[in-house]
């Protein structure tokens, strides 16, 4: 018997008993989106779906389902295999709660294997996801860590992820580090895919004193931020990391690894080339071309980056600014804390 569960009830089984949620569609499918924490067990592959697909649209639904059920039947052994090596509760979905996940629920439920489904598959997940996020309202403060580029506010932000301090990683949901350079070494995601991480991140830390997050544009490469949580920026008392020239060039080295994606950096420049006084410019694309990426990184800051800082900086004087001094990320880190642990303590 199959045992079909709504989007609330999967996303309660996850959290409370270990439920481990089973992406059934194509490998092309789950890439572009899919589920936080789920794991993806075809029934199909990209080209077996393509294929049938074309039965359903050329021919008729019978001679797909006839084509789907022959495909189905010589994987059954291995199927099956890979859902009892799974020690956890399953739930199984597809595109919409539709002949995928139904197949794979029954043939499991055959074998023994209980595999919940979940109703409306991954459209009423992303149609959840879509209604949660208009209606959310962020309630604890924002903390805001802003400053000019390469003084380690991500990395600062995932140190302390890590330290179980109540964090949006937004950059890395967006899988894009944000400036016209932030794809190089990242795999960009889509909006369906941010969205899902984002909401996962704020009902985990509904009850949280504070909400830490970095002062972001509205769009992250591919993605938009909801306006609550630009609005909340606006609000919120922003944290101004203060690193010296010198640490902020090192870090931007090894976090970019120019030497690894010089032709992505080279590409990267010649977007903002004419929007840098061109002798500057000329000086950057010679530094690029010879590897002389401290050279090049120290010029763009100077003279690009730093120059479109200065103006943000001036919409969060006064009470809403808090100056982070230190000469490394790692110690920006600890006096963020520092300051965390202080206001706490008031």
């Amino acid at each position: 018997m199959i045992h079909d569960i709504s989007v609330e009830e999967l996303l309660q089984l996850q959290k409370d008993n270990n439920l481990l949620p089973i992406d059934v569609r194509s490998p092309s499918e789950y890439a572009a989106a899919t589920i936080p924490g789920s794991i993806n067990i075809p029934i199909f592959n990209d080209e077996e779906r393509a294929e049938i697909g074309t039965l359903y649209k050329q021919v008729n639904v019978q001679a797909a389902k006839e084509r789907g059920l022959e495909i189905v039947s010589a994987k059954l052994p291995a199927f099956i295999r890979e859902f009892a090596a799974i020690p956890q509760q399953k739930a199984v979905f597809c595109w919409r709660g539709g002949m995928r996940s139904r197949t794979s629920a029954t043939v499991l439920s055959l074998m023994g294997i209980k595999a919940y489904r979940l109703t409306g598959g991954i459209r009423a997940y992303r149609k959840w996801v879509v209604d949660q996020l208009a209606s959310y309202e962020l309630q604890a403060p924002a903390i805001v860590l802003n400053g000019h580029t390469g003084s380690g506010k991500t990395e600062i932000l995932r140190q302390l992820q890590q330290e179980g301090y109540p964090v949006l990683d937004l950059e890395g949901m967006a899988g894009h580090r944000g400036s016209v350079f932030g794809h190089i070494g990242y795999a960009a995601h889509n909006q369906k895919t941010f969205d899902a991480l984002l909401l996962q991140e704020l009902l985990q830390h509904q009850q949280a004193p504070y909400m830490l997050f970095e002062a972001e544009s509205q769009r992250i490469g591919k993605v938009a931020l909801p306006e609550f949580l630009l609005t909340k920026k606006e609000q919120g008392t922003h944290l101004w990391i203060d690193l010296p020239m010198e640490a902020r060039i090192r870090h931007i080295i090894e976090d970019y690894k120019p030497e690894q994606h010089a032709e992505a950096c080279m590409e990267a420049f010649l977007r903002i080339k004419e929007r840098i006084h061109t002798p500057i410019a000329a000086e950057i694309q010679r530094h690029l071309e010879s590897s002389q990426y401290e050279d090049a990184v120290g010029l763009l800051l100077q003279y690009y980056y730093d120059p479109r800082y200065e103006h943000t900086a001036s919409h969060y004087d006064g009470d809403k600014r808090v100056t982070i001094q230190a000469n490394s990320v790692m110690e920006a880190a600890g006096r963020v804390k520092e300051y965390l642990a202080a206001q706490q303590n008031r």
